[in-house]
C-alpha cells in the first residue's frame, strides 16, 4: 500500500510539473506573439498614438529686429514676454480650479469659465497674451492639464512720446502698424522656427526631437534720427504749443547735404507704450501727412522762379506803390502798408505780399510750375513714410490770375511740414534737391539739380536779410552764427471760406547759412495767445532748436558777436 502512494504522488507531481511548464511556454508564447504583434504589426498604430500624446510641434520665437538712432541709441526694442494658452478639452477634468488661474492671470473667474466652456471643441485658446515670464511661471506652477506658455516679443520703446511719431508702433502680435515699423515692416520682422519636441502628460518639453524650420531674428534698422536732437526739438515745441494756446504743431530737421531727416516732432504727441493712447488723432505724424497752406515761407520758392527766369535779380527795383494791387477785381493789401519801391531783397525780407505778386505775375505759369514742381511742391519726398501726403499744387492751365497772385505769399496750394523742409533743403544745397531719408546713409546721394548755383547763392544772402534788423524774422537770429530762413503766417480755411482770427505760424530757416548743416520747419498751428505771427510765434522755436543742434553738433560759429548790419533796402514811399 505505500508503495502504491508514493507512486501515486511522484506520479501526479510530475504532471503539476509538467502543467507548470505547459503554462510557463504558453505564457511566453504569448507574450512573444503579443511582443511581435506591438513590434511589427501595430507599429506604425502606436507610434502615431504616442506622438499624439507627447510629440508636439511647436514654433521658435525669434524677436523683431531693433531699432537705432544715427549713433545707435536704441529707440525701438523687443523684449521677451509669454503667452499664456490652454487646451480646453484637457482642463475640462479640472475644472473647478479655474478660480486658482483666474487669480493668477488677474482674469474674471466667471467670464474665463465661459471662455473655456465656449471653446471645448478647440485645441488652443489663448488666455493671456504678453505677460511677465515670473507670472506665466506661476501660472504652470498650477499643474493644470492643458495649460501651457509660449514665448513671445513685445515691442519696447524707450523714448515714449519723444519718438512716437516717427516710431509708430506694432500691434499684440509685433507686426508693424504706423510710421516706420510700418515702413520696414518686411524688414524688421523675424522668421518664425519650428521643431518636433517630447512633452510629459502635464505639456513640459522635457526633450527635443529635431528641428524642422529654424528661426532667423528680424534686421536692425538703423534710421537717420539723432536722437539728441529729437529731445530738443520735442521739449521747445511742447514748450511753443502750450505757451502760444496752440491747437498742434509740428518740426522737421533736416540734413540738406543728404536729406536725411534728424528730427521730426508733433504736438500733441503720444506714448506707443500705452495702448490706450494708440488713436488715429494723436498717432498720426502730422509733419508727413497733414497739408497747410504756408503762406509767406513759399516766397523764396516764387522768387527762385523769378532769379530764374533772368528777368529779375536781388536788387532788381520792384514798385508796390500805394501798398495795394487789384487782380480780377480782387484786393491784395500789405500788412506794412505802402513799401514804395523796393528791391527784391527787401520784398523777402520785409515780406512784401503785393512786391511777391507783382512778380509772380510777369512769369510765365508754365515755368513757374516747374520750377516750384522741381522744388517738390506738390509731390511725395520719396520718404516712403506711410500715409504721407503729396499736398497741391494745381495744373498752370488751370490758374487764374489772381490766383497767380495769390499762390507767391503762399495761398492757393498745400504742403506738408517734411515738403516743405525739404524745399527748403533744396536751396541750401546749392539747388540741388535729393529725396528725403529716414534711414542712415552711408554716401551722400547726388541728388537733382532744380536751379542753379547762382540762383540758391543769392537766395541764401537774401533769406539772410530776413532774419537781419529790419527783417520780419528778428526772433530767429542765433548768436555768433549766421542764419537764413523766411517767415509765413497763414489765414486757416473752413467750410465757407478763411476763418476769423484763425492763423498758422511757420518759420522756414538753415544753420548756419556760411556752411548748412541743418534745415529746420516750424509750424504752430491755431495760436490763441495773443500774437500769431510766424515772426512773432514760429521763429523764437526755431532759434531755441537752432541754438541747441548747433551746440550738440559742435559746428563752429561763423559770424561775429557784434550785431549784423541790415542790408534791406530803404523803402521809398510815395506821399
Amino acid at each position: 500500500m505505500t508503495g502504491k502512494g508514493e507512486t501515486v504522488q511522484r506520479s501526479g507531481g510530475r504532471w503539476r510539473s509538467v502543467f507548470v511548464l505547459v503554462c510557463f511556454a504558453a505564457a511566453v508564447t504569448a507574450i512573444e506573439i503579443r511582443v511581435l504583434k506591438l513590434q511589427l504589426i501595430d507599429r506604425e498604430f502606436l507610434t502615431a498614438q504616442g506622438d499624439d500624446r507627447h510629440v508636439r510641434t511647436v514654433q521658435m520665437s525669434a524677436h523683431r529686429g531693433s531699432i537705432v538712432d544715427r549713433h545707435g541709441e536704441p529707440l525701438a526694442v523687443s523684449t521677451p514676454v509669454d503667452s499664456i494658452w490652454v487646451n480646453p478639452g484637457e482642463l475640462g477634468p479640472e475644472l473647478d480650479r479655474l478660480g486658482e488661474l483666474a487669480a493668477v492671470l488677474d482674469l474674471d473667474p466667471d467670464q474665463l469659465a465661459r471662455r473655456i466652456a465656449s471653446n471645448m471643441d478647440r485645441e488652443f485658446v489663448y488666455l493671456r497674451r504678453h505677460i511677465a515670464p515670473a507670472r506665466a511661471a506661476a501660472t504652470l506652477s498650477l499643474g493644470l492639464p492643458g495649460v501651457r506658455s509660449q514665448r513671445e516679443f513685445r515691442r519696447y520703446y524707450p523714448a515714449g512720446e519723444v519718438t512716437g511719431h516717427v516710431l509708430g508702433f506694432t500691434n499684440v502680435d509685433d507686426q508693424g502698424q504706423e510710421g516706420l515699423e510700418l515702413a520696414f515692416d518686411h524688414w524688421l520682422s523675424p522668421e518664425i522656427g519650428s521643431k518636433r519636441v517630447i512633452q510629459d502628460r502635464l505639456g513640459r518639453v522635457i526633450g527635443d526631437v529635431e528641428q524642422i524650420r529654424p528661426a532667423r531674428d528680424g534686421n536692425a534698422l538703423r534710421t537717420s534720427i539723432d536722437l539728441r536732437l529729437q529731445y530738443l526739438a520735442y521739449r521747445e515745441l511742447k514748450r511753443a504749443v502750450a505757451e502760444n494756446g496752440a491747437a498742434s504743431g509740428s518740426v522737421v530737421i533736416l540734413d540738406p547735404s543728404s536729406g536725411e531727416v534728424l528730427a521730426i516732432v508733433n504736438q500733441p504727441s503720444y506714448n506707443p507704450n500705452d495702448r490706450s493712447q494708440l488713436d488715429v488723432a494723436r498717432y498720426r505724424n502730422r509733419a508727413a501727412t497733414d497739408i497747410l497752406e504756408p503762406g509767406s515761407s513759399f516766397k523764396p520758392f516764387i522768387l527762385a522762379a523769378a532769379l530764374e527766369s533772368g528777368r529779375y535779380s536781388p536788387d532788381s527795383p520792384v514798385d508796390t506803390s500805394p501798398g495795394i494791387l487789384t487782380v480780377n477785381g480782387r484786393v491784395l493789401t500789405e500788412d506794412n502798408s505802402n513799401l514804395g519801391e523796393i528791391d527784391v531783397t527787401t520784398v523777402l525780407a520785409r515780406s512784401s505780399n503785393v512786391g511777391a505778386a507783382h512778380i509772380a505775375l510777369t512769369l510765365d505759369p508754365l515755368s513757374l510750375w516747374q520750377v516750384l514742381s522741381g522744388f517738390g511742391i506738390g509731390r511725395l519726398t520719396d520718404s516712403n513714410f506711410p500715409g504721407e501726403s503729396a499736398g497741391v499744387l494745381n495744373d498752370p492751365q488751370h490758374w487764374r490770375e489772381v490766383g497767380q497772385a495769390t499762390l507767391s505769399y503762399g495761398y492757393g496750394l498745400s504742403v506738408t511740414p517734411l515738403q516743405l523742409a525739404r524745399a527748403y533743403s533744396a536751396i541750401a544745397a546749392g539747388g540741388v534737391l535729393r529725396s528725403v531719408s529716414f534711414v542712415a546713409l552711408d554716401e551722400r546721394p547726388q541728388g537733382e539739380r532744380i536751379i542753379s548755383e547762382s540762383t540758391a547763392d543769392n537766395l541764401m544772402n537774401m533769406l539772410q536779410a530776413v532774419v537781419l534788423p529790419g527783417g520780419t524774422a528778428r526772433r530767429a537770429a542765433v548768436a555768433n552764427y549766421t542764419i537764413a530762413g523766411k517767415t509765413g503766417t497763414a489765414r486757416k480755411s473752413g467750410v465757407g471760406g478763411y476763418l476769423e482770427d484763425r492763423y498758422t505760424a511757420v518759420f522756414g530757416g538753415v544753420a548756419p547759412a556760411g556752411d548748412p548743416r541743418l534745415v529746420v520747419v516750424v509750424v504752430i498751428d491755431d495760436p490763441q495767445s495773443g500774437a500769431y505771427y510766424g515772426g512773432e510765434v514760429a521763429a523764437p522755436v526755431f532759434a531755441r532748436i537752432a541754438e541747441g543742434a548747433l551746440r550738440q553738433l559742435a559746428i563752429a560759429p561763423d559770424a561775429l558777436a557784434e550785431p549784423p548790419v541790415s542790408v534791406i533796402a530803404s523803402a521809398r514811399v510815395d506821399p
